[in-house]
């Protein structure tokens, strides 16, 4: 049952860059005619929200509330919401507003949207906290048999993966490398799987092979192996990076075949560097894919429930969001941290 929320939210915010949260009172932001008040009960640690914090993108405000992984229980609602009532249990990722308004949004691609900096769930305050405000439209109404664990990590990397493997899965079986088995690359494993994609998951530690495999993986090679990789040259269809960290690019890419694609969804911290002669005369695309439509999020949602996709997560109260925040900061986490709000700060 739904109560309603103190006036005042609770959340954790760094106070500036790079700092440790600390707990943060604010009042909630006055409702606009779309948007919907949620009571948060889960809220899954990415390392975007990380990269907030230390303003890696050189656009954080502080104080910072990060979190945007988001499941709750709808409390209040504006006076033009259609399809929500209050008491309802909902969803949203990264994206909590768009403008509704330019080409991009116009064509039903409200993830580039032309103010996309503006866009996040976090924008004022995000998810780590009792309470958010989002854009209606943005919030999802979720399969009553998927646990909000698993809903709150699919919302945003289930639909970072999904989306660009669902125009590679044509039908024919695609030869899919998934670059990294962490929070990201798990997904993307089954996701890929579940499309009938012959999947090679590719990861930096070799420790990783049973556990990729046991999530769909076909097959598994160590980039250190070089060798391993060598084998696989003109092979792939599709190159899915979710690393954060750098790799031999030159190496990676030769495993792509005629045509084959590069689509990177993780943020690397060196520059992605390739051999020209190869990119034409093999006609290689590098791109990259940014979340997805609301239309592939509804999809993405339903075809997780129907094939059994579950994120692995670790769950930890809302109250040790610095200590997860380390474990993820280590490589510790396996694979995803979904933080639990006490239902007495909640209301829930």
């Amino acid at each position: 049952m739904v109560v309603p929320l103190k006036s005042a939210v609770l959340g954790y915010a760094a106070m500036a860059k790079g700092q440790e949260l600390e707990q943060f009172n604010y009042e909630p932001p006055k409702l606009k005619n779309h948007d919907v008040r949620v009571a948060v009960t889960h809220c899954g640690l990415c390392y975007t929200d990380i990269h907030g914090i230390d303003d890696y993108f050189g656009i954080t405000a502080f104080p910072f509330v990060p979190g945007h992984e988001i499941v709750g229980h709808v409390s209040e609602i504006g006076s033009e919401v259609t399809g929500l009532r209050k008491g309802d249990r909902v969803g949203f990722g990264w994206q909590g507003r768009s403008c509704m308004e330019c080409e991009w949004c116009s064509k039903g691609e409200e993830q580039l949207c032309k103010d996309i900096d503006k866009a996040a769930a976090w924008s004022p305050y995000g998810g780590f906290s009792s309470s958010i405000t989002v854009d209606s439209r943005f919030a999802y109404s979720l399969p009553a048999s998927m646990p909000s664990e698993f809903a709150s990590v699919l919302l945003c990397a289930g639909i970072s993966v999904y989306s660009p493997l669902r125009s590679t899965a044509t039908g024919h079986k695609p030869k899919v490398g998934i670059v990294g088995v962490g929070g990201l690359g798990h997904l993307a494993i089954q996701f890929a799987h579940a499309l009938d994609c012959e999947v090679t998951a590719i990861s930096s530690s070799p420790d990783k092979e049973e556990q990729a495999l046991a999530l769909g993986a076909d097959h598994f090679v160590a980039t250190e192996d070089k060798a391993g990789l060598r084998n696989m040259n003109l092979s792939l269809d599709m190159l899915l990076y979710t690393g954060h960290s750098g790799i031999d690019w030159t190496r990676l890419l030769n495993t792509l075949r005629n045509n084959g694609k590069f689509v990177m969804i993780g943020f690397s911290t060196v520059p992605v560097a390739f051999e020209p002669l190869e990119l034409v005369v093999h006609q290689l695309s590098i791109t990259g894919s940014l979340l997805g439509s609301r239309m592939v999020m509804r999809e993405m949602l339903a075809f997780a429930q129907e094939r059994g996709i579950k994120p692995k997560v670790e769950l930890m109260p809302m109250s040790q969001v610095n200590e997860a925040i380390r474990k993820v900061k280590e490589g510790k986490a396996r694979y995803r941290i979904v933080l639990v709000n006490d239902p007495a700060r909640t209301g829930t």
